[in-house]
């Protein structure tokens, strides 16, 4: 088992304040994959941006992280429980759990361990879902540009090995699951300049560079950014395609059965 790569200790408050949520309609769906909502487990929880969300369909969410730092910032919520834990080790019981979700996190697990403890937790009739996003688009081909040059250009060297799993849209990692089809989602806000900037800098290339160079690789990009962005207060839609692989380990279960 490998152990855990921490990168987002370091600037945990930005990447509980920068981070984009995601859609009802995500929730919706994954929600709508089981027919028993006692427990889910969200793996991998940050602050807990899906964790919460869970909440509102489920009648308890386990969330837990590797990171204590990350937790520190977690929402709170009365049907959420936090806990430091790997993903390989939930500390939950066998066959307690209804639904697991990784959001935006696989990449950074021993994925065939977690594999494992995922089956060993779900109950039969059970799902699991994850998801992740990549780049992110402005629908101004200028801007999209430049940030597509700073992210694969000027940070190309600095993303860890495991980000290209991010950019194949996690195709390049095993789900050995009885997989169904997920529909297509976004991810869309309404964001000024510095809103984009501060989720820039929760990057993990953004931290290491900064970590190797002792400067900020955004503040020149920001101001390059501000004459193709207009007011810097003005807010811009930006999106991200999200991508969500689902299934369950026993097959799907028809409506209306329960363990």
């Amino acid at each position: 088992m490998h152990s855990f790569r921490d990168h987002f200790s370091a600037r945990a408050a930005t990447y509980a304040a920068c981070r984009p949520t995601y859609p009802d309609a995500l929730f919706d769906w994954i929600a709508g994959l089981v027919t028993r909502r006692d427990v889910a487990w969200d793996c991998g929880t940050g602050s807990g941006q899906a964790a919460v969300a869970l909440a509102a369909r489920f009648a308890h969410v386990h969330a837990t992280d590797a990171s204590a730092a990350q937790l520190a910032h977690a929402v709170p919520h009365a049907r959420v429980s936090y806990a430091v834990a790997p993903a390989e080790r939930s500390g939950l019981p066998e066959r307690s759990v209804d639904l697991v979700t990784v959001a935006q996190a696989l990449h950074w697990f021993d994925v065939d361990a977690f594999y494992a403890e995922v089956r060993r937790v779900l109950r039969p009739s059970g799902a699991i879902a994850v998801w992740t996003y990549g780049d992110v688009h402005t629908g101004d081909a200028a801007l999209d540009d430049r940030l597509h040059r700073f992210a694969h250009g000027t940070l190309g060297p600095w993303w860890p090995p495991e980000r290209a799993h991010v950019d194949a849209g996690y195709r390049t990692l095993p789900f050995p699951f009885h997989e169904v089809e997920a529909p297509s989602f976004v991810l869309e806000h309404r964001w000024t300049l510095p809103e984009l900037a501060g989720y820039l800098r929760s990057w993990s290339a953004t931290l290491r560079w900064q970590a190797a160079h002792a400067t900020d690789p955004v503040a020149p990009l920001e101001a390059e950014l501000r004459p193709l962005w207009g007011d810097p207060d003005r807010p811009r839609t930006v999106i991200w395609p999200l991508v969500v692989r689902a299934g369950y380990v026993e097959g799907r279960q028809e409506p209306g059965t329960r363990n």
